[in-house]
Formats: structure tokens, C-alpha cells, sequence
């Protein structure tokens, strides 16, 4: 039996939405907020990706797309996953979304049936959760931990097997840990027989090893990827589905009947993407190396515990229980008496509580001064 409507929106908050309300509330009483909070990168969208905007506003491109996604998009993300990871997919397996989110949606949505299991890990993003309790199934939390860089251990998948698990979630790069899976481990999850959903929307910001797609190993999975983290685009709402063809008929009713298609001029911004901003791409990654490297150090400095250096994303998981066990109430108060904002670990799983997480997607000057007012917030209050 389908959950009741009731039961189904009993979902949690998004924290990290709270805590940036809150700060937008002092922000308007005139106080000045060091965003740390937020994973939403400060860059400008790069001008050749506005430029083809442009170009598609006046060549009146402005009208529907097909429900899949402009075909050309379509092809240029083939052309993607094939020249990074060497896997080949055809453009009838892309399905063009209003964001990677609805991706989700529409994978779980044509995947799952009532009552199924889904196995995440705990940290995992906020969100994966309340799309599964949304659709009236059960999940199954892996605790993974520091002191082995968060790694999901194919052992531990197997202490939980239970009959009804039908998918496990990955996210490689990571959020909120800004960690990685690496090439065994992510081969190693394969060898469980259960089908996979990779969310990979953080690919392409690592400043060591390159990320692997699941694709790599395994055409048992769904891939969510998406324009918003690499290119400065998170206004835009373009992402996209990569799944086996067998789903995509059922994908492509769900996508018509709830989105239409995505935004058409977007979809054009989003080949410019893929075609001609490599190097904005990297100038990018550059400054969040710089900032990545300078946050770790600053926050050790003032007290928090990062057993290994994240080496991805754009976000520090830092142990801050030396200060306090309760990370929503610790946010907030230091949002109230320092003046920053961050995201307290509890928003992603009860295994998370006593961490905070910072993202580094702000400027250095604004991470320069977020520190300086958390030292004297540590000095002053604690």
C-alpha cells in the first residue's frame, strides 16, 4: 500500500536552507555574514556559456525541447563521459533535467517500487533520504567514518544486505565530506550485484587523483551529473540522467508529465559548457585549490579535528566535538555571536552530529575574515 500523504511529507529540513535563512534575516537588520554555509560557487558563469545563452535568446530558440533534451546536449555529454572515463553511452540513455535533483526524482520514481530498501551512507547529502521516505521506501543507513577518509567498504554493504535492498546511493566526489571513493573501493561496491545510483555532480573538482564514474565498471546504474558545481551554473537548473536504455521509456512518460523538458536555453548554454570552457573550468579549480589548502590549515589551527585532508568537492567535514555535541544548536550560535554561517553535520545523518561542515565555495578574502571571527567567536564565547 502507497504511504499516506501525511506519512510521506514527514520530512526533515533542509538545515543548510535554515541556517541561510537565518543569516539572510541579519543580513537585512544590517549585519555583515561570512557565507560558509551554502555549497554554491561565488564564480561569474563563464562568458562563453552566457554568450551562447545569448545567442539562443535571439535566434529565438525559447520553445520547448524535446522531453530527453536537445539531442546536440545529449551528444556532447557522450562525447564527455567517453573522452574522461573511456565509457560509451548513447545520447538515448541521456535524459536532460531541470537540475539534478529532478534527475534523482525521476530515476528513483521509475526504479522503485513500495516498501524496496535503499542502502546510503551516513554522512550522506540531506536530500537522498526524503526522496526515498517520499516515495513511500525504506532506508538502510552505513555509518563510514573519519579515520578512513569516509570510505563505504564493501564489507560493511554486506552486514546489512537485507532482502528488500533493491539500490545503493554513492556520491563520489562527496558532500558534505568533500572526500572521494577510490578506484577499488568504487569496483569493489559493483561486486555486490546491487544496482548503483552515482551521483557525480561534484566530478571534475579534484585536486589530487581524477574521480571515476561508476560507469567505469558497471552499466547496472543510474548516473546524476548536472552543470551547477563545475561551471558556476547553479541559477541555470541543468542537469542530467544517465541510465540504461531499459528505464528510459518509463523515465522519459515520468519526465513529460512532470517537467515537460528542461529550460530550452539553458540546454544550449549547457554544449558551450561542455565545448569551450575547459580553462574557465580550471581557473576555477585553481582558487579552490588555494582556498581548499588554507581553510584546512585555518580551521586545525583553531581546534577542529580533520583526520585526512578532503581532496574534492568544495567542503571541509570538520570534527568539531571538542566545542560541542550538538551541531545544530553549536550553527547556530555561531552564526548569532560570530557573524558566519555554517552547516551543522546533523543535516546529513545522525552519525554526523558533533561535525560541521564549511565549504570553501566562498572567496579566500571571505574565508580570511570567516576565520578571524571564529577565532575570536572560540576565543571569546567558548
Amino acid at each position: 500500500m502507497y504511504p499516506s500523504k501525511k506519512s510521506r511529507l514527514d520530512m526533515s529540513p533542509f538545515l543548510v536552507m535554515e541556517v541561510l535563512e537565518k543569516a539572510q534575516e541579519l543580513e537585512k537588520q544590517g549585519h555583515r555574514i561570512i557565507h560558509l554555509e551554502v555549497g554554491e560557487p561565488d564564480f561569474e558563469t563563464p562568458e562563453c556559456i552566457k554568450e551562447a545563452a545569448v545567442k539562443a535568446l535571439k535566434d529565438g530558440h525559447t520553445g520547448y525541447t524535446h522531453s530527453l533534451g536537445l539531442l546536440e546536449l545529449r551528444e556532447a555529454i557522450c562525447k564527455y563521459y567517453h573522452d574522461r572515463y573511456c565509457v560509451s553511452i548513447s545520447p538515448e540513455q541521456v535524459v536532460i533535467t531541470s537540475g539534478s535533483s529532478p534527475a534523482m526524482f525521476l530515476a528513483f520514481a521509475s526504479f522503485l517500487k513500495d516498501d524496496d530498501s535503499v542502502l546510503m551512507t551516513d554522512p550522506c547529502y540531506a536530500c537522498y533520504p526524503n526522496f526515498i521516505k517520499f516515495l513511500g521506501c525504506n532506508i538502510v543507513r552505513i555509518p563510514v567514518y573519519e579515520e578512513n577518509g569516509f570510505q563505504l567498504l564493501r564489507e560493511d554493504i554486506y552486514k546489512e544486505l537485507i532482502d528488500s535492498i533493491r539500490l545503493i546511493i554513492i556520491n563520489s566526489p562527496a558532500n558534505p565530506t568533500g572526500m572521494m571513493l577510490d578506484k577499488t573501493g568504487l569496483e569493489s561496491i559493483t561486486k555486490t550485484g546491487i544496482f548503483i545510483a552515482s551521483d557525480e555532480i561534484y566530478h571534475g573538482l579534484e585536486y589530487n587523483e581524477p574521480a571515476h564514474s561508476i560507469l567505469e565498471f558497471t552499466k547496472d546504474a543510474f548516473v546524476f551529473n548536472g552543470f551547477s558545481k563545475l561551471f558556476a551554473m547553479t541559477g541555470w537548473r541543468l542537469g542530467y540522467l544517465i541510465a540504461p536504455k531499459k528505464y528510459i521509456r518509463t523515465i522519459q512518460k515520468l519526465q513529460q508529465n512532470f517537467f515537460i523538458s528542461a529550460n530550452s536555453i539553458s540546454q544550449y548554454a549547457g554544449i558551450a559548457a561542455l565545448e569551450h570552457a575547459s580553462m574557465d573550468v580550471e581557473n576555477m579549480k585553481k582558487a579552490y585549490n588555494k582556498r581548499r589548502k588554507y581553510i584546512i590549515k585555518r580551521l586545525r589551527e583553531l581546534g577542529f579535528g580533520i583526520f585526512k585532508d578532503p581532496d574534492s568537492a568544495f567542503y571541509v567535514f570538520a570534527n568539531a566535538k571538542k566545542f560541542s555535541n550538538d551541531s545544530l544548536a553549536f550553527a547556530f550560535d555561531i552564526l548569532k555571536n560570530a557573524h558566519v554561517a555554517v552547516t551543522p553535520g546533523i543535516d546529513f545523518g545522525s552519525n554526523s552530529e558533533g561535525y560541521i561542515r564549511f565549504s570553501y565555495a566562498s572567496s579566500l578574502e571571505n574565508i580570511e575574515e570567516g576565520m578571524v571571527k571564529l577565532e575570536h567567536y572560540i576565543e571569546k564565547v567558548l
